[in-house]
């Protein structure tokens, strides 16, 4: 930035904070040897300490001179730098440099108009002389690390630590006491040294931070001194030069001193205070005493330094900082010559204690402990301890007090209580005041005169107890202390006020603590109980800190706790309840809640302590308006007291106690009764607690901290699995109020805190390691309100209106004030990289969520905030976890923030041409750092983890998915940019199991899903070569196979795991669905993809097969099905796409089938899809293998699965079918045939069931005898169910697609004579005759609305219908005589629309017209077979179908002679093939196919009128035949056919049908040459050879009718002679005609017609014996008619 990047290689610009980040492990170097790599590089710079800063000279001057790589104005403002901080100048530009890299927070053009302009950078000098400061700081923060952990085995560095800190250890002290000295004696830096921008201001800022330096050496110094000795002369030495300074007050600059540095100059007097007494090293005095060596210690041989140690100390007394050191001087005096200094060693003693040495120290531990280094103030505690632990057992009570008066005992409890709170004295030391205050020997009471029931000895020095006492005034059966009879007590001190006494007495203290809190309860009520409260407030601390400490002690203090809720109760219901009492108890509670959330809680439910609901919570309204809650006495307390007198301490503990409460995982019940609490909270805390009066500094930021402590532990509870209905949960109250009250917009202001407040807050804090400080409260109070506003948006429950907090978290203010830029502008803040990380989080979600543009929002700073999050990412050393959720923000914003997405692409215009679309990446585009962390020659470094791999691709990933195609125009061109995408697809992963790294496997679903995304979109031919290439690697590596048998290991793992132990699943998943993708993209690119072998094909198809196996086939767990279910959607594309691999594949079927029973038996409701792809692929495999190779020995099974589901399923619908029915829903499905089909089946349910029916269908097609079938039939009801839910679909018009499955199932069985037989004896007819009627019922406007206009390819209704037909028309035909009555039972039910059916082809122009009147004819074919059962029963119904068909046969003739009328068909709404500028070969094809549904039409109605015509052989042979059986059928005419239906069917019509017939065969003969679109060309020659039989066969029945109905004419009485006469004549010429034509065709070799295979009938009689019968036949008849 700036002209200058910070160079990688510069290392010795590694700024002094991002060392100390590195040492503290928080940035991307976290492996030991890193460590010590930079503790070795930097070595010199720790070693020197603030030495390493130098001053200005001229070399250094003239090196920044000739230094050619830094530009001219960032040499002349580094000068400006030197000038104004008295610095080195090459230090100086370095300095600017790494401020420029870490700090600076604008723009490089920024700069440029900065450095120029005078205001501006003044501005800037003035950051850098702060970071300047900071710097400083930060190397000794560093020292201080080492030291802090070089001996701590628990440190992962600590051996790197030691290994620096050994080195260090010779000059570390005099190098730091030097530079002490140098900054005391310091003068202060003025405008004439320092230019004119040293003002007061920046006067009184250097002085700060010369004390903050001088107090971090002493720390220094003195954790040095805790690990290593201090010779005798080092000592007199630092108290030489501390008496010199005054313990820090007699600064040469004390001028300066203003009332914000006290606590610092304090600090520099405590820390000089420790560094002397651990100078004498008290720990190994006391060692020497007790073993009584005490001439090991150093100063037993150092006489003279002790004398004049004497002597200075002497001169000590005139300030508090004294106080320890004279004490801890009187006991090294007196442990090591206790004869000869009695004099001095009591005077330096009472000066100490005239000091009030002990009130100081728990004073000066309290305020090391609150500001700075844990380990200082702990090391501080173990130091006093030693002292203390000593003083007590070398003194005599009685001398540590002055003038008889016991304060110091007082002080020394409280210092001693300070010392105890060090974590690693607690714990032994607690345990140990818990026994010795169970075994106490004596009891001490104060008399003002002798008792009665006590005798004393002469001098009234002992007494003894006459009689037995009970010590507390309690009622009969409380704890009680009992003093016995006979009891000895010493009198200790006898005068006017009255005497002291110590009875020889043992007894538990605990138990005498017990008494005390009864007591307060008996007292609670009178002018007694502050004095009780005073006794009982030190009984519960104790009891507080014991059972933290060491909790195996709780049960024996049951019978103190258990009285805590009592004295709750009582004490905070009396008029001036006592708070520091109170808070004591709820403490004590919170400690308890820890171990036992729920006896707390059911104990303290009943005190009315909490607030409460007095109505039951019924719903979010009520619960939120508070209706019926009660505050409780903690909120009157909080409200009458507490805000009144500015103390908290209740509200402290009630937060704690709460928290504690909830992270005790309760359950739901006890939750309920959390609410109120919870409620209080969120409206009266939250929105109001910044506004409260406070007398303390600190805890206002405490109590906002522990609020959203509580409401992060509520939003992070795991959910209890129980279903909570309408009332409101913890979490739903605390998402409800956070989104739509005020307590949104209190933690919205928190957030809006903004990182140059936390900046100020951190500059102004002593030492920047504790855990308790402001600052840390602060920073810990941001990152959890947007972990609660991150968790709030992300679980609360979708909505069309944006929410109050949505709102205020995206509205755009004014000034730049908006929420959003507070949130970016985060990135600056580098103290905790959590909290940076938060805010992009955050910024993530609302760029996913609300409605805006972050671009807009970032408004002038966008550009500055973009280089910063680059920055950071590029950085090396940079947290790793930061660099990635900047990717992710990133990743998102591609898809929702088009603007901030093309800030960070930062794409340029190749040669500045706005017309040209080539691109080229900017110098601050983000696309750099991508294509850096996808490089293959940086995976495994340090900088490019595995997570930031992953990050990278998937915002690459987005790019694409995105299309944004001036980004990847670049990248695809980018040098090696394939080669290093398509890395992770050549790694060999380690085997899945639970070690795998689960982003390596998104990684590799990234890649796979790039790669597809790529192939789809790009045309084969312009796919970048390199992409080729890879491609090309991928497929001759064996790759394809290697990620098969990887995804189905990984398929196979998940399937062996239980549920909870599948710790990557979502990731399994990804990868799984990736590859699918690539495999389904290969099916159609396998050109591209080089997926061509069979043998590839093959493996992975079995893979994908064993992998849905594997799944399916040990259902146990919801990730396995859902796993299961993706595969076989897989399996289901590659049956469709591989059929000849399938093919050729071994047994598919058995393991299909094995899923499909598991399938069947696992949970219904999940399985509907995954059931309804089995059947799928079940049916795929036997259409392409059948059942491989006549392997029956499956069959059975399967057949018995499959009707057991459609039997179920059948069922099931029904009851579907029904309850839609009866809710009246408006359904989507047809009441007419003229509706359109519905897309697909309505539901699962019914797509299930058509699908096993079809799956029956197929395996009922490869049981060829249908053998199993029928056994299956007897076992399975399964016929009776289908049907009945076939009538009430029928009847209801619903489940078409069911109806017309069910129908082909009922088609295929019927083939068989065992299938019809059992498909008529299950009541098809009951089923279908009657409801069938529903079907078609048309409105009342007329009949030519009937017939749909529309294709008889999709599923409709009419499509149902024609099925029927169909239906009717196998059974009629495989069972005859047996079904003859059913099927006129359906010819009658069905007349009307039979015979508008038969009518209507000359009016509707219809390819689905065609096709029902094709099936209408082929039934009436098999049924003109009962001419006579038919006469008998229907004889009208009969007339009118022969006068109908006659009627058909003219019409189809008419249409096929004219082809102008075809054309009609070609240009109907409805057909599949509209017309509108097609070829011409298309419109061909399409009349074609039209021509052969009317010939199939005549050809069966033809053969149908042959039955109603006499027997040719019987009329011509047979002379007393009886003719007024058969009707004429055609009039004696002999004009061409017309479509007028006023023009009844003649002979004509029957010459004219042969006569088209001949036509079509000649012209079928032409040469395809001869004409330029013929028949011969369109069709194949299959289907012309069909085409000729189709014509043979008409032209046969056409003679055969004409002959028949021409001799019936001929012996027909009623005719006129005249007119047989004409008859005669003109079939005598046409028949000599065509019989020419005939034989001219059959001398060309055309064969005849195999009638009966192409249409479903037998042949006419004498079409036997070649093509001679039919010439014959003809010319006999007209020899007989020439006759």
């Amino acid at each position: 930035m700036a002209g200058v990047k910070m160079a990688e290689s510069q290392i010795s610009l590694r700024s002094c904070r991002e060392l100390w980040t590195i040492l503290l492990g928080r940035s991307a170097l976290r492996e030991p040897a890193q460590i010590e790599a930079e503790l070795d590089r930097h070595w010199d710079r720790l070693h020197q300490g603030l030495s390493y800063y130098k001053q200005p000279s001229s070399s250094s001057a003239g090196k920044v001179k000739e230094n050619k790589s830094v530009p001219q104005t960032l040499k002349d403002f580094g000068l400006r730098i030197s000038k104004l901080l008295n610095l080195d100048e090459e230090q100086s530009v370095q300095l600017l440099q790494c401020f420029l890299q870490e700090d600076y927070r604008g723009t490089r053009d920024s700069l440029k108009v900065v450095l120029k302009d005078d205001r501006q950078s003044q501005a800037l000098l003035l950051k850098i002389a702060d970071y300047y400061y900071e710097e400083r700081m930060c190397l000794l923060r560093c020292v201080l690390l080492l030291l802090t952990y070089f001996q701590d085995e628990r440190h992962p560095y600590r051996a790197e630590y030691s290994n620096c800190v050994n080195k260090l250890e010779k000059d570390l002290v005099s190098s730091c006491q030097s530079q002490f000295e140098g900054l005391f004696k310091a003068e202060a830096p003025t405008w004439e040294t320092h230019g004119n921008l040293m003002t007061e201001r920046q006067v009184s800022r250097w002085f700060l931070q010369c004390l903050r330096e001088q107090a971090l050496l002493l720390e220094i110094i003195f954790l040095h001194y805790a690990y290593f000795e201090m010779s005798p002369s080092d000592l007199l030495s630092f108290t030489k030069l501390f008496k010199e300074q005054g313990f820090g007050l007699r600064q040469t600059n004390r001028h300066l001193v203003d009332k914000s540095m006290d606590a610092l100059v304090d600090r520099i007097g405590y820390l000089s205070c420790l560094i002397l007494v651990e100078g004498m090293d008290i720990d190994f005095l006391q060692k020497c005493a007790l073993e009584d060596c005490t001439q090991q210690h150093q100063f037993s041989s150092s006489p003279n330094i002790i004398k004049e140690m004497d002597q200075l100390l002497l001169t000590f007394g005139n300030i508090p900082h004294h106080g320890p050191v004279l004490l801890a001087w009187v006991l090294l005096r007196h442990t090591l010559r206790p004869d000869e200094s009695s004099p001095v060693v009591r005077r330096i003693g009472n000066t100490a204690l005239q000091l009030e040495v002990f009130k100081y120290l728990s004073t000066m531990l309290k305020d090391l402990g609150v500001s700075g280094n844990n380990c200082t103030a702990s090391t501080a505690k173990m130091c006093i301890y030693g002292l203390l632990s000593f003083v007590i057992t070398s003194f005599e009570e009685e001398s540590l007090q002055i003038d008889g008066v016991s304060t110091q005992c007082s002080q020394l409890i409280d210092a001693a209580c300070e010392v105890l709170s060090a974590p690693s004295l607690a714990e032994v030391f607690w345990e140990m005041v818990y026994n010795f205050l169970d075994k106490m020997s004596f009891y001490t009471q104060l008399y003002k005169h002798r008792p009665n029931d006590v005798v004393s000895n002469d001098d009234e020095t002992l007494w003894r107890r006459q009689t037995p006492k009970l010590l507390y005034p309690l009622g009969s059966g409380q704890t009680n202390l009992w003093m016995p009879q006979g009891v000895l007590g010493q009198v200790l001190i006898a005068g006017e006020q009255g005497c002291m006494v110590r009875w020889d007495y043992s007894y538990s203290s605990w138990t005498l603590f017990t008494c005390e809190v009864e007591m307060l309860l008996h007292v609670v009520s009178t002018a007694d109980v502050m004095a009780h409260c005073a006794r009982v407030k030190p009984i519960l601390d104790l009891v507080h800190k014991i059972i933290s400490t060491d909790w195996t002690v709780s049960d024996c203090l049951l019978p103190l706790t258990s009285r805590i809720y009592m004295l709750l109760q009582r004490l905070t219901s009396v008029i001036n309840p006592p708070v520091d009492v109170i808070a004591s108890c709820v403490n004590c509670l919170s400690v308890l809640a820890a171990r036992m959330p729920g006896k707390v809680w059911s104990s303290l439910h009943h005190t009315g302590f909490l607030p409460f609901a007095s109505n039951p919570l019924s719903n979010m309204a009520q619960c939120v308006s508070a209706e019926g809650m009660k505050a409780g006495n903690y909120g009157n307390l909080l409200v009458q007291i507490e805000q009144h007198s500015g103390e908290y301490a209740v509200t402290i503990a009630f937060l704690r106690l709460l928290t504690t409460l909830v992270k005790g995982q309760l359950g739901s019940t006890q939750n309920k009764g959390l609410i109120p609490c919870v409620l209080l909270v969120l409206k009266e805390m939250l929105p109001t607690y910044h506004k409260w009066r406070y007398n303390t500094y600190g805890v206002r930021e405490r109590i906002g901290c522990l609020i959203l402590e509580l409401i992060h532990a509520i939003l992070n509870l795991s959910p209890d699995g129980e279903d909570q209905g309408s009332t409101p949960t913890l979490e739903s109250l605390c998402i409800y109020c956070l989104t739509n009250t005020e307590a949104g917009q209190a933690v919205v202001n928190i957030m809006g805190v903004g990182v140059d407040t936390i900046d100020v807050v951190l500059a102004a804090q002593p030492s920047s390691c504790g855990s308790e400080g402001p600052v840390q409260i602060l920073i810990q109070t941001v990152k959890l309100a947007f972990s609660v506003t991150i968790n709030v948006i992300r679980l609360k429950p979708p909505s069309d209106a944006v929410s109050p907090l949505e709102q205020a978290l995206t509205q755009h203010g004014g000034h730049g004030n908006n929420l959003i830029v507070v949130l970016a502008k985060y990135i600056y803040h580098r103290h905790d990289p959590a909290l940076p990380r938060l805010a992009i989080q955050l910024l993530k979600r609302l760029a996913t969520v609300a409605p805006m543009s972050v671009y807009a929002c970032l408004g002038n700073d966008a550009a500055a905030i973009r280089d910063a999050f680059l920055t950071r990412l590029q950085s090396k050393t940079e947290d790793m976890r930061i660099k990635v959720m900047i990717l992710e923000f990133l990743t998102v914003a591609v898809e929702t923030q088009p603007g901030l997405i093309e800030l960070f692409l930062n794409l340029e215009v190749k040669d500045g041409n706005e017309g040209s679309k080539e691109f080229l990446l900017g110098e601050w585009s983000c696309l750099h750092v991508v294509l850096d962390r996808i490089d293959s020659k940086q995976q495994g470094k340090y900088w490019c983890p595995p997570l930031l791999h992953r990050a990278a691709l998937a915002f690459l990933l987005a790019l694409w998915q995105d299309r944004r195609d001036s980004a990847i125009s670049v990248l695809r061109t980018k040098e090696r940019f394939w080669e290093n995408l398509t890395t992770p697809l050549f790694a060999t992963l380690t085997p899945p199991s639970d070690t795998t790294e689960p982003c390596v496997l998104e990684t590799c679903a990234f890649v796979m899903k790039i790669l597809a995304l790529e192939i789809y979109y790009v045309v084969s031919g312009s796919l970048e070569q390199s992409l080729k290439d890879a491609l090309q690697k991928f497929s001759s590596a064996r790759r394809y196979e290697y990620w098969s048998q990887y995804v189905k290991s990984l398929v196979c793992r998940v399937a062996e795991s239980e549920e909870e132990s599948i710790c990557y699943l979502s990731e399994t998943q990804m990868l799984i669905s990736a590859w699918r993708m690539l495999l389904i993209l290969s099916t159609s690119h396998a050109d591209v993809m080089l997926l061509t072998e069979d043998a590839t094909k093959l493996k992975l198809f079995m893979d994908v097969l064993d992998g849905t196996k594997a799944a399916l086939t040990t259902p146990t767990s919801v990730p396995c099905l859902q796993l299961g279910s993706m595969m076989a959607t897989l399996l289901l594309i590659l049956l469709k796409h591989w059929k000849n691999v399938v093919a050729a594949a071994p047994d598919i079927l058995s393991p299909l089938s094995l899923i499909l029973e598991s399938v069947l038996q696992a949970d219904q409701q999940m399985m509907e899809r995954t059931k309804a792809k089995i059947f799928s692929a079940l049916i795929s495999v036997l259409q392409i293998q059948g059942l491989n190779g006549g392997d029956i020995s499956q069959l059975p099974q399967l057949l018995l699965c499959v009707c057991e589901t459609v039997k179920d399923e059948a069922l099931a619908l029904i009851d579907n079918t029904r309850h839609v029915s009866q809710m009246g829903e408006a359904l989507e499905d047809e009441d007419s045939m003229e509706m359109d089909s519905p897309r697909g089946p309505k539901d699962h349910q019914e797509r299930v069931c058509v699908l096993a029916l079809h799956l029956a269908k197929e395996l009922c097609l490869t049981d060829e005898d249908g053998e199993h079938w029928v056994s299956v039939m007897r076992k399975v009801p399964v016929l009776p169910s289908v049907l009945s839910a076939m009538e009430l679909s029928l009847r209801s018009n619903q489940n078409l697609y069911f109806t017309e499955a069910a129908l082909h199932l009922l088609l295929t069985l019927a083939r068989t004579p065992q299938g019809a037989a059992a498909v008529a004896g299950a009541g098809v007819t009951e089923t279908i005759c009657l409801p069938l009627l529903s079907v078609y019922e048309v409105p009342s406007n007329g009949a030519s609305q009937s017939f749909s206009r529309k294709s008889q390819d999709s599923a409709c209704w009419p499509g149902v219908y024609r099925l029927c037909m169909s239906l009717m028309e196998s059974l009629l035909k495989t069972l005859r005589y047996n079904f003859i009555n059913e099927a006129l039972d359906f010819v009658g039910v069905h007349q009307e629309r039979i015979l508008q059916c038969l009518n209507s082809m000359r009016t509707v122009q219809s390819l689905a017209c065609l096709d029902e009147a094709d099936h209408t004819v082929g039934f009436l074919l098999q049924l003109s077979s009962f001419c006579k059962e038919w006469q008998f029963h229907l004889p009208q119904l009969l007339l009118d179908v022969q006068i109908n068909l006659c009627y058909l046969c003219q019409t189809c003739t008419y249409l096929l002679h004219s082809k102008k009328m075809l054309h009609h068909y070609l240009q109907t709404p409805g057909s599949s093939r509209s017309s509108g500028g097609r070829p011409k070969e298309a419109e061909q094809k399409a009349l074609l196919v039209v021509q052969c549904s009317l010939l199939k039409i005549l050809s069966k109605t033809l053969a149908s009128l042959q039955h109603f015509t006499p027997d040719c052989c019987q009329i011509l042979l047979d002379q007393c035949m009886d003719l007024a059986e058969y009707r004429t059928l055609f009039v004696l005419s002999f004009t061409t056919p017309a479509f007028d239906p006023d023009v009844a069917p003649s002979f004509g019509t029957l010459l004219a049908t042969i006569n088209v017939a001949l036509s079509m065969l000649s012209e079928m003969e032409k040469k395809k040459e001869t004409a330029s679109v013929s028949i011969a060309s369109l069709a194949s020659s299959e289907e012309l050879q069909a085409l000729k039989s189709l014509l043979m066969f008409t032209m046969e029945n056409c003679f055969y009718v004409l002959i028949s109905q021409a001799v019936r004419c001929l012996k027909d009485p009623s005719i006129l002679p005249r007119d047989k006469q004409r008859l005669k004549q003109e079939l005598s010429s046409e028949l000599s005609t065509l019989l020419s034509s005939l034989s001219r065709h059959f001398r060309r070799g055309s064969p005849l017609s195999p009638a009966s295979a192409q249409s479903k009938q037998p042949p006419p009689k004498g079409s036997h014996e070649g093509q001679e019968p039919i010439i014959q036949l003809v010319q006999a008849f007209v020899r007989l008619v020439q006759r």
